[in-house]
């Protein structure tokens, strides 16, 4: 085999059925190893917008995301997703080509240094040759995918990509945790089982982790035995069913203020595979608080004192089967908080007008519930962190470690691609579309027939409302409107613009098409002063 047939061989093995990418000169002979074995390439409109495909591909499967880029140019323009998926800890493998070897020493002309220029933002950076590159996937395979999960970067360089692998053995290093073992750290089991004891109002909060381990269930055991009230993170949303009546909300989202305040209310907090990159806000909670997870509170942001370090399900069971049953929070309690904050959710809201709740609310009214919804950064993001409720994990996809724009349509287009038979829907800014709407036309080449909600306030509101606190003027803050029917239809897609509830419903009830639908939405941002 070649290094190409290694590399594409590697990846079949290992369940990826898709990359997302750009090419260029150094990938041509991976192209057409890609396409004899049987893996879709996805020629996204830029290397950065496929970076972000593949991250939500990770997101929704769990598995690598893969990313092609060629060198110069499109290695750089490729650095924001790599980022993206390093800090909201998805694992990928962005592969870069590169200029031949005996060039690259004494050769300027598009070349930049790919390991000083991923290195931060990566896990691990390494160049493949052709005796080393089964033992370099394997490697960049399992130091992708362990805890924490992020991206490898790989270089290939021109003159390696096709030629002879003498390393071309394909072994897939075992890749899921270990269901025994624990480790406690800073106290003992008794003293973890009487500080549960004594715990008379306890919070579960918990993050990524725990969504990734699948940890929902267990969460849920241990918080009915103790009467623990169980917050989210954002992007562990639907990890616990948010009907359940322990369930108090999504933290640092729209209603912080709420949230916040009910976090401090607690006596004892365990933070099951709660991951501080997801915190926008600074944590300032005097409350003990301990550290539940597969890795160390190496970050620090929060203090615990007691650290449990492990397979994340088995111990929250071993807890649940250890510690007597206790009454904690009751379910009126946590009602009343849950009525508090649907309180603050329609805080702000103009009479007569179209409210970016309103949004949120008909849009849960009316789509089933395996919708998968992708939102975008901006206010918009936090009303759907807060007021999207997801009956299952991976059914809401955000960007919340990095949290870069432009994220939520390139994700829409991979949830759909994946998942064609059920409803998705793309919830955007006009900010945030501006800077990918050109993916329109890919997502309408294939077929999908996702719906795109643009909430349109013609600014970019996160950082026109600081400069309203401060009193100054909307500089530099203001978007030109742009008119949603004619983009759509230059772009092969079907669009409508809407201004009031019933016109909204409407078009979120059209029958699904097999192009995107793209829903214009003006509303008065008025609200979001009020929520933020």
């Amino acid at each position: 085999m070649n290094v190409s047939e290694v590399i594409a061989r590697y990846l079949k093995a290992a369940g990826i059925a898709h990359i997302f990418g750009y090419p260029g000169d150094p990938s041509v002979e991976l192209l057409e190893t890609c396409r004899r074995e049987e893996i879709s390439f996805v020629l996204a409109r830029r290397e950065g917008t496929a970076g972000l495909m593949a991250e939500a591909y990770g997101m929704l499967t769990g598995r690598l995301g893969v990313a092609l880029s060629t060198l110069g140019p499109g290695s750089t323009n490729l650095v924001n997703a790599v980022a993206n998926a390093f800090l909201d800890r998805v694992p990928m493998i962005a592969i870069s080509g590169q200029i031949d070897t005996k060039r690259l020493p004494t050769f300027t002309h598009q070349v930049v240094d790919h390991h000083m220029l991923f290195a931060p933002i990566s896990k691990w950076v390494a160049t493949v040759a052709p005796h080393t590159v089964g033992h370099i996937l394997r490697k960049a395979h399992r130091i992708a995918v362990a805890a924490r999960p992020g991206p490898v970067h790989l270089t290939t360089p021109a003159d390696v990509i096709g030629a002879h692998a003498s390393d071309d053995a394909i072994l897939l290093p075992p890749v899921r945790p270990s269901r025994h073992g624990m480790t406690v750290i800073g106290g003992s089991d008794g003293e973890i089982l009487s500080r549960l004891c004594a715990a008379r109002r306890p919070i579960i909060l918990y993050g990524i982790s725990a969504m990734q381990a699948n940890a929902g269930s267990a969460i849920l055991r241990l918080a009915e035995r103790i009467g623990a009230a169980v917050i989210s993170s954002p992007m562990a949303k639907g990890t616990v069913r948010e009907d359940h009546p322990l369930f108090a909300g999504t933290l640092d989202m729209a209603c912080n203020d709420v949230m916040w305040s009910f976090l401090r209310s607690a006596d004892l907090i365990l933070a099951a595979g709660f991951d501080a990159v997801e915190l926008i806000k600074p944590w300032h909670v005097d409350v003990p608080v301990i550290h539940i997870d597969e890795v160390a509170n190496t970050d620090q942001i929060y203090a615990a004192e007691i650290e449990m370090i492990g397979p994340l399900p088995e111990m929250l069971d071993a807890l649940a089967q250890a510690v007597p049953a206790a009454g904690g929070f009751s379910s009126a309690a946590v009602r009343t908080h849950r009525d508090r904050l649907g309180e603050a959710f329609e805080m702000g809201r103009v009479a007569g007008r179209l409210n970016p709740s309103d949004v949120i609310r008909v849009a849960a009214g009316l789509l089933p519930p395996s919708a998968i919804v992708t939102t975008d950064v901006g206010s918009h993001k936090l009303l759907v962190g807060q007021g999207w409720h997801p009956v299952a994990p991976r059914q809401v996809l955000m960007t919340n470690g990095l949290s870069s724009m432009g994220f939520s349509l390139p994700a829409a287009i991979t949830a759909k691609m994946l998942h064609p038979d059920r409803e998705v829907v793309c919830f955007t800014g006009d900010g945030g579309l501006a800077m990918v709407q050109g993916e329109l036309r890919l997502a309408s080449s294939m077929k999908l027939g996702l719906k795109v909600v643009v909430f349109i306030d013609n600014a970019l509101n996160r950082i026109e409302l600081k400069q309203m606190a401060r009193q100054y003027a909307s500089t530099g803050t203001l978007i030109e409107p742009v008119a949603t029917e004619p983009l759509a239809r230059s772009m092969a897609c079907n669009g409508v613009e809407v201004d009031t509830e019933q016109g909204l419903a409407d078009a979120l009830a059209t029958p699904t098409s097999d192009v995107p639908l793209v829903i214009g939405v003006r509303i008065d941002p008025a609200q979001y002063q009020a929520q933020f």
